[in-house]
Parts: structure tokens; C-alpha cells; sequence
């Protein structure tokens, strides 16, 4: 197992994306040590900016001790063992990674879990925009895995996803769901404005208020619960809209009924 200490803040962003399991696995403490990192345009090592000790535990783990929000790519395409943070992390955290876990006790910037392939990544803080979403521009969404956020999204999250499954225990901003065409959202609390635009398939369950439904959607049913995954069920009732019929999408939106009200409108299309 690996301990990475902060030694020194920088005003620039930092990217290192050589913090991974992967990259550290059957490396010795020195070459960890001189592993390349950047600090703004500067190219460094990776003991310029982290104390890091190495325990007799075999593990391919690491625990970060610190605030690192201004360090990016943490966990970039890792597919194996575990990274913890104590502390606030920085953006572009497990970008592409295809297994393995990754635990912040924190918050997490931007384009968190982007392009993500497996494994899972958990936030018990709030996380950024962009969660699970990719760059601007690209179509390359979450194809699977699992994220968990405990506080609340920004905007923009799950844009184009694919498959896979997250969950938010708190709010989640604007146009989360964007263009998606497969995989379960669950938002436990309150869900922001054009939810779901252009969405094909898959399905997103808001268990608070909805700020508003875009007119592209269509109610088909109400339901008393849904599955989110094995074991979990969301427990309703739920309005069911079916929807983005602009895209002529077949995904579905289920809205709590309690905390809507607003919505019984549409129950005399039923």
C-alpha cells in the first residue's frame, strides 16, 4: 500500500495522472518517487508535491491524506485495486477506468467518472459538473460501472451514457441525462431543469421535485416502485413519461407522484 502526504499547494493545476494502482503496482518506493508529473508547464516528479511512504501490507491500494482538488486525472484508466482520499479531489477523477474502486471523502471536481468503463467510483461529498460525461464535442459516454455521489451533481451529467448505473443521494443540476441511450439514474432528492433532453433509452428515477418536464415527453403509466439495481428499489408511485419522442427515444423518466404534484395534469391522458 502506498500513502501519498501533500507536502506543498501550488496556485497551478497539477496533472498526474500516474496515481493509479496500475502505474504504481510492482514499482519500488524510488521509482514512485520520480514517477513524471506537470505543475502548470513545468514538468516535476511526483515526490515534489507528495510525501509518500510505502507499508509492508502487499496491497495495490492507495490512500491520499489531503486536500488534492487541484490534482487531475487521479485514477485515469485504472482497472484494478483501490484508491481512497481523504480529502477533496480534482478533476477528471477515474476518467476511463475499467475496474477497481475509488472512495473520496471529499468533493470532486469536473468530468469525475468521465468515459468510465467499470468498477466503481464513490463521492461522499458533492460532485462538479460533467459527472460520468465526456468531453465537449465527444459522443463517448459511461458504458458501465458504478458511481455513487452523497451530496449533489452539477450540470450536465451523464451526457451520452451508455450503460451502467448511478446514484445520487442529494440534487442534481440541468440537463442531467443528456442525449443518453442506456444505463438506471437514481436521484434521491430534487432533479434541475431539461432532465433527459434528447435521451433514447435507459431510465432516470427522481425521487423529489423536478423542476420542470420538457414537453417531448408523453405519459404512459404511473408505477408503485422500480428497480434501480439488484437488491434496490426505488419506492414510488412514480409518473411514467416515455420520451425523448423528438429523438423518438423510448427512454423513460419516472417522476414521484407525491412530490409533483404538479404533474397530475397529465393523468387524464391516462
Amino acid at each position: 500500500m502506498i500513502i501519498l502526504t501533500p507536502i506543498k499547494k501550488t496556485q497551478y493545476p497539477i496533472i498526474a495522472q500516474c496515481i493509479s494502482p496500475d502505474v504504481f503496482q510492482e514499482k519500488t518506493l524510488e521509482q514512485i518517487n520520480n514517477l513524471p508529473i506537470w505543475i502548470g508547464n513545468k514538468r516535476r516528479i511526483l515526490s515534489d508535491l507528495f510525501k509518500i511512504e510505502k507499508t509492508t501490507e502487499n496491497s495495490p491500494s492507495i490512500i491520499i491524506n489531503g486536500d488534492v482538488s487541484q490534482v487531475r486525472r487521479i485514477g485515469w484508466g485504472m482497472t484494478q485495486g483501490e484508491i481512497v482520499v481523504n480529502g477533496n479531489a480534482g478533476m477528471h477523477l477515474g476518467k476511463k477506468m475499467s475496474g477497481g474502486k475509488i472512495v473520496v471523502n471529499g468533493n470532486a471536481e469536473g468530468w469525475a467518472g468521465s468515459e468510465m468503463k467499470g468498477g466503481l467510483l464513490e463521492i461522499k461529498g458533492d460532485a462538479g459538473d460533467y459527472l460520468g460525461s465526456p468531453y465537449r464535442g465527444s459522443t463517448i459516454g459511461m458504458r458501465k460501472g458504478k458511481i455513487v455521489v452523497h451530496g449533489n451533481v452539477g450540470s450536465d451529467a451523464a451526457v451520452h451514457m451508455k450503460s451502467g448505473l448511478i446514484k445520487i443521494h442529494g440534487n442534481s443540476g440541468p440537463f442531467m441525462g443528456f442525449r443518453m441511450t442506456g444505463g438506471v439514474i437514481h436521484i434521491q432528492k430534487d432533479a434541475g431543469t431539461r432532465l433527459g433532453a434528447c435521451m433514447t433509452g435507459g431510465k432516470i428515477v427522481v425521487s423529489g421535485v423536478l423542476e420542470d418536464m420538457l414537453p417531448t415527453f408523453a405519459i404512459e403509466f404511473i408505477k408503485g416502485k422500480v428497480k434501480i439495481e439488484l437488491g434496490d428499489k426505488a419506492i414510488g408511485p412514480f409518473f411514467v413519461f416515455l420520451g425523448d419522442l423528438a429523438e423518438n427515444g423510448r427512454g423513460k423518466l419516472f417522476i414521484s407522484k407525491e412530490k409533483n404534484p404538479q404533474l397530475s395534469q397529465y393523468e387524464r391522458f391516462l
